[in-house]
C-alpha cells in the first residue's frame, strides 16, 4: 500500500517521506572502528557498501558530528566490523555518544585497528578519500585485510534488527 506522495517543493515533506522509504530498505549493520593513539573508537553505521573490486574498496557514511570522523581524519585508517545476528546489543551500544563504547566489549587489535569478536566479517581499510554528503561524510576505504565468518549478519529493516533468510525461488 502506498503512503501519500511528497508534495512538490516541500523539502520537509520529501525528507520525511525519504526517511520512511529508507526504513523499508534492508541494510547491513556494522561498527566502524579506529585507533586514536592507544584508545579505540567506534560507531555503528548502516550506510556501508562495497564500492569497487579492482581495487577492493568500500564506502561508509559517517555523521559530520561523529567523534570517530575526527579520529579517522587523523589516523587515515579504519576497520569495518560487520556485526553478526546476535550482536544487536553491540549495535545499540556503539550507536550512542560517549567514551565508554568499548566497555564490556570483547575485541583485539587486527592490522592495528580495533576488531570486535564474534562478527560476521572484518575489513581493515586505508582511507582513500573523504567526500561531503549533506549532513554526513562518505569515507572511501581501500581494503588491506578481509576476514569472513560463516555467522549470519545483523541487518536493520523497518526500524528493527534481524538477519537475512534465503527465499525459495522456483527456476523456470
Amino acid at each position: 500500500m502506498d503512503v501519500r506522495p511528497a508534495e512538490r517543493g516541500s523539502v520537509e515533506s520529501v525528507a520525511t517521506d525519504f526517511r520512511e522509504v529508507m526504513a523499508g530498505v534492508c541494510t547491513p549493520v556494522s561498527v566502524v572502528t579506529a585507533m586514536d593513539g592507544a584508545r579505540p573508537h567506534g560507531t555503528t553505521v548502516s550506510a556501508f557498501a562495497s564500492l569497487s573490486m579492482t581495487p577492493p574498496m568500500v564506502l561508509v557514511s559517517l555523521d559530520r558530528r561523529s567523534d570517530l570522523l575526527a579520529v579517522l581524519q587523523r589516523s587515515r585508517r579504519f576497520g569495518v566490523n560487520i556485526l553478526s545476528h546476535g550482536q544487536a546489543d553491540t549495535a545499540v551500544q556503539f550507536a550512542r555518544k560517549g567514551p565508554d563504547k568499548f566497555d564490556g566489549v570483547s575485541w583485539h587489535g587486527s592490522a592495528g585497528l580495533p576488531r570486535l569478536h564474534g562478527t560476521a566479517g572484518w575489513l581493515a581499510c586505508d582511507l582513500v578519500e573523504l567526500v561531503d554528503g549533506g549532513d554526513h561524510v562518505v569515507a572511501y576505504g581501500g581494503i588491506s585485510e578481509a576476514v569472513r565468518s560463516l555467522i549470519a549478519p545483523l541487518t536493520y529493516h523497518a526500524r528493527t534488527f534481524g538477519t537475512h533468510a534465503a527465499a525459495e525461488v522456483t527456476l523456470r
